[in-house]
């Protein structure tokens, strides 16, 4: 018997000797555990076979051989060029041969990838996983210092950038293949590769557990440093099998997607990079997020299904109907990433009634899976909500000053397990124990609460959490205030550190244009609906927020220009 099967059998003989758990909350009071009410089926239950690796997982998914020439799996948004899932098939056998036998790579090498998004991605992705090599990706937008960290945190032999990035690798000295080919050039491409492998390849035979890593991530450091999210292909199959899951109770398999969410991320990962080639669905892929692109391919593709960012759900909002589109074909708005306030997702509904908007929170740490709306039915109730502990998921709500666990409605840090968490921080043993406590608990660091209905709702980040006289002021809760205002087109609030009340909150607002909004009508403006103690004191007008790949505020990077600000006046 593998170590998970003996972990799920153990795990059903505890459930057995509890009492029963809420039947609506999923919570368990001697315990302090609350459970996924949703159960697998036989037909997702998650594969415990120790030596399947993430690749063959995935292949094993694709449309048998005489369907899946005619299966469209990729189109490019900006060249039309499309890829059907045998074409794909091919590609990734051909490449995963030429970096075995060609390139000597070899499991537990890490190959590090430069890219934005194109119809190579998952090729390379697969390829570097079927060989047991392991996978770590980067936001083409990172300076060379900030990738030469990457390469040498990640000890990484092999890089595969595109052409327009390559000049940030080069001072690394890592052996570098471009993804296509260069005309001025005679470096070697992912393209060639592809090319000049033999007309029938198979995938070379390396024995990889699932317990072997398959990917190092890199957090966004919205707050602080990144770290390197050591994930394993155990990690990676649960949570694919878990898409497979929802997008069966979702009726998504015959769905077309847009993805602009990037594949380096774990979001775009996950959902275009690995999973969706398990639905079998067709992606239309964008290099990279523009706003009108992104309408002009929903419109002549006929997109149905956008996984989003709350930014760009904001853009439709404020933007969408002065733009000349036709957004009749979609039917569903998937958010996540970062939170999305109440006021705009009821906005968005009211402006696009037949389209379902359903929010999931996840983490990099958790494979980018923890929650999830299987019905617009309960979206719609719960606006404010992202949804209900996806299968496989347990949680607690801890109490950040006492540390124990806490009943429905009651706010503490969030806590999860599951087969989806992450093995740990890549060389870094105390931020690894600080995350995950002896029982396999992840500590997400998020304050939320879990209501009577099993429905979880995120707070805010508790490290950017403002304390203002003794009093807990959440950033996210002025944020959506602030967008609720009809001339306010983004905002972002910081802590500004404050001498006699400690911290006060701080807006950066970006103004719609020709407005002439004023820093004391924004105060105002929040004063009139929020506890006084949660007024914000100060506005700084600003072009842009800024924000990670995934639409995570960049607070630090606020909290930066506040403080150079405040040096200036002095």
């Amino acid at each position: 018997m593998s170590g998970e099967e003996i972990l799920s059998s153990n795990e059903e003989k505890y459930n057995r000797s509890q009492p029963p758990f809420g039947s609506r909350s999923g919570y368990n009071s001697r315990t302090g555990i609350y459970h996924s009410l949703i159960k697998l089926g036989i037909k997702h239950e998650i594969p415990t076979r120790p030596d399947l690796n993430t690749a063959n997982f995935v292949l094993s998914q694709f449309p048998q051989a005489h369907l899946a020439e005619a299966r469209i799996a990729f189109i490019d948004a900006r060249t039309n060029l499309s890829v059907s899932y045998g074409e794909l098939r091919r590609s990734i056998y051909s490449l995963a041969s030429a970096l075995f036998h060609g390139l000597e790579v070899r499991k537990g090498d890490v190959v590090f990838v430069l890219s934005p998004n194109s119809t190579l991605y998952s090729t390379i992705c697969l390829a570097v996983l079927s060989v047991g090599a392991v996978l770590t990706t980067a936001n083409p937008i990172n300076t060379a210092t900030e990738i030469a960290k990457q390469v040498h945190d990640s000890s990484a032999k092999l890089a595969i950038s595109a052409p327009e990035e390559l000049h940030k690798l080069v001072p690394t000295g890592v052996p570098t293949i471009l993804t296509s080919h260069c005309s001025d050039g005679n470096m070697l491409s992912v393209e060639e590769l592809i090319k000049g492998c033999c007309t029938s390849p198979e995938l070379p035979q390396v024995p990889v557990a699932q317990s072997d890593t398959a990917a190092i991530l890199y957090s966004s450091g919205t707050t602080g440093v990144s770290k390197g999210v050591v994930l394993t292909h155990a990690n990676l199959i649960s949570i694919m099998r878990l898409l497979l899951w929802s997008a069966d109770v979702s009726g998504s398999q015959d769905d077309v997607f847009l993805a602009f969410i990037p594949m380096f991320h774990i979001y775009g990962l996950v959902f275009f990079g690995l999973g969706l080639l398990c639905v079998g669905v067709t992606t239309i892929l964008m290099q990279k997020y523009d706003f009108q692109a992104m309408l002009d391919a929903i419109q002549k593709h006929k997109v149905n299904n956008l996984p989003a960012v709350p930014p760009v759900i904001l853009a439709l909002v404020k933007h969408a109907r002065k733009a000349t589109c036709d957004l009749s074909s979609l039917r569903r708005v998937g958010s996540g990433a970062a939170p999305l306030s109440k006021e705009v997702a009821l906005e968005f509904r009211r402006m696009f009634p037949w389209i379902e908007l359903r929010q999931g929170y996840g983490l990099t740490e958790s494979s980018g899976g923890a929650t999830f709306f299987a019905s617009d039915k309960d979206a719609k109730a719960h606006p404010d909500s992202c949804g209900k502990l996806i299968p496989t998921f347990c949680a607690k709500v801890v109490d950040i000053e006492k540390g124990k666990p806490l009943p429905p409605h009651k706010e503490g840090e969030l806590w999860f397990k599951s087969p989806t968490i992450m093995k740990g921080y890549l060389g870094n043993l105390e931020a690894t124990s600080a995350a995950i406590d002896s029982e396999g608990w992840l500590r997400t660091g998020d304050l939320g609460y879990i209501d009577e209905n099993g429905f979880v709702y995120i707070v805010e980040r508790i490290k950017e959490l403002i304390k203002h006289n003794g009093y807990q002021v959440a950033p996210a809760e002025l944020e959506s205030v602030l967008l609720s205002h009809p001339l306010i087109v983004d905002a972002a609030v910081i802590p500004v550190e404050d001498e006699e009340t400690g911290q006060i909150p701080m807006a950066y607002v970006v103004r719609a244009a020709g407005s002439e909004l004023s820093e004391n009508q924004v105060i105002q403006f929040v004063a009139g609906q929020v506890a006084p103690y949660k007024k914000v004191r100060k506005v700084s007008f600003i072009d842009t927020i800024p924000k990670s790949a995934a639409g995570k505020i960049l607070r630090k990077d606020l909290v930066s220009q506040s403080k150079y600000q405040l040096v200036s006046k002095l």
